[in-house]
């Protein structure tokens, strides 16, 4: 059995085997030996590994944010900003950031200044600048989201306020 979600899985000569690929991992399992994934769990955990911690894509109220790529000195995501809603005003005491649209309109707020962005257009957030996205539009934003700094860490969030209620 193969389970693919995004990539092409090509396989030869292979039996008796269970082979699933999502946007985090790819299990490649004896049939009949599935129930001791959780003991490969149990060693992902015990070594610390992100992968049990966090998946790629991230749901929330506003959308969907997936990472991209992730190392020490910066980080790219994609970000999807449902119809009419935003992502809360908020800072980074340690990275900037470029907002880089895709898909749709974008009303950004950097600091005191409001301003539309559209498809193929981007603006800059420099660190400890309050900042927010939102889609006035009808159809999904979509912004690829590019971190640079000392630490890129989803820590180095401070919520200055949250229609969400997460603050």
């Amino acid at each position: 059995m193969v389970i693919g979600n995004k990539r092409l899985i090509a396989t030869v000569d292979l039996k008796d085997l269970i082979i699933v690929e999502t946007d985090d991992a790819v299990l490649i399992a004896k049939r009949g030996s599935v129930q001791k994934v959780k003991h490969v769990v149990e060693e992902l955990k015990r070594k610390k590994r992100i992968e049990v911690f966090e998946h790629r894509t991230a749901y929330r109220p506003w959308g969907e944010c997936t990472i991209l790529e992730d190392n020490p000195e910066y980080k790219i995501k994609r970000i999807v900003v449902k119809p009419g809603a935003s992502i809360d005003l908020h800072i980074h005491h340690h990275c900037s950031k470029h907002w880089i649209v895709v898909k749709g309109t974008a009303k950004v707020t950097i600091g005191n200044k409001v301003m539309h962005i559209h498809e193929n257009e981007s603006v800059y957030v420099p660190k400890s600048t309050p900042h927010r996205l939102e889609n006035p539009g009808e159809i999904p934003l979509e912004v690829i989201d590019v971190q640079n700094g000392e630490y890129v860490g989803e820590d180095d969030i401070i919520r200055l306020d949250d229609e969400y209620g997460r603050i």
